[in-house]
């Protein structure tokens, strides 16, 4: 049944209806990740490394009320022009947002949702949310990580935000059924950083191994998500002394000034961008178009 409140854009659509390679894009990296005019810079030059790997974009988002698959270039704009002003959208805040005909920026649990609706079944982002660090006090979890638990959509990032805390958020994951592919590599990259003192569940060297596997999994109807870990090219790494410093500091400050929820992931991303002079922002943007184009070769793969 056509969802009445889903607006597909029509190259999305072509692509989808052909059986073309489509990847899904969130919108919370525009609004509320980094600032205008590199925001919206940012979302077009992934969009275009999705399109120069042989897949259709579709950034995701919720304007005036509609469920957006696929944005335009003025539609991008008005998002990265609006910034915070567009509410961070998740699970619970879709009905709230569509009724009252507000813009909502998704967050990769609300952007597997709505690309589920629309047949979409891979995803690039940045990095995945988790369990926050100090948790087993505050139980804060990010609802991405319920959603990988129900949604078949398989989720390509450069692991989980290193400003949370991995182990614990592995240990959810594996709770919850949902497998962490390490794209070429054996260990679990933790955003800014290749590798971490954790591993992966599996290690899978090529675009058509994942796709073999995601084929098997939605086949046999075992239901739920993908992590595909996929480490930031070694140019662009940050040494993780420094990093893990840093994000340290920003976490004090944040227990300082009693910022909690959906606004501690923004505060800290910010105040990790400001701690180390803009190289992390510089850094994140160099990490999401790696992993854009692994999306589109590995959407490719699973297509054939």
């Amino acid at each position: 049944m056509l969802n009445p409140y889903l607006d597909i854009h029509p190259d999305v659509k072509a692509a989808l209806d052909a059986g073309q390679p489509v990847v899904a894009l969130e919108s919370t990296i525009i609004s509320h990740g980094m600032p205008y005019p590199e925001n919206v810079e940012t979302a077009l030059r992934v969009e275009q490394t999705v399109r120069d790997n042989g897949a259709v974009p579709a950034t995701i988002a919720i304007l005036k009320g509609r469920l957006k698959i696929g944005l335009s270039q003025e539609e991008i704009t008005y998002l990265g022009k609006r910034g915070q002003d567009a509410i961070k959208t998740s699970r619970r805040d879709i009905p709230f947002i569509v009724a009252n005909r507000c813009d909502g920026a998704t967050t990769v649990a609300s952007t597997m949702i709505l690309a589920d609706m629309a047949g979409i079944r891979v995803f690039a982002t940045g990095g995945i949310g988790g369990v926050h660090r100090g948790a087993e006090t505050t139980f804060d979890i990010s609802a991405d990580l319920e959603e990988l638990a129900q949604t078949n959509v398989a989720v390509v990032c450069a692991g989980i935000k290193s400003i949370l805390d991995l182990g614990l958020t592995l240990e959810y994951l594996e709770t919850k059924g949902v497998p962490v592919i390490g794209y070429q590599t054996d260990t679990l990259p933790a955003f800014y950083t290749r590798e971490s003192e954790f591993g992966v569940d599996y290690r899978l060297d090529s675009p058509e191994e994942v796709a073999a596997a995601l084929n098997a999994k939605w086949s046999m109807s075992l239901k739920g998500g993908v992590v595909i870990a996929n480490p930031i090219p070694p140019e662009h790494a940050m040494a993780s002394a420094l990093i893990n410093g840093v994000i340290a500091e920003a976490i004090t400050e944040m227990d300082e000034k009693g910022i909690k929820g959906k606004d501690s992931t923004p505060f800290l991303l910010a105040k990790v961008a400001e701690k180390t002079q803009g190289s992390s922002l510089k850094a994140n943007i160099a990490l999401v178009l790696n992993n854009a184009k692994l999306a589109a070769n590995v959407a490719a793969s699973f297509c054939k």
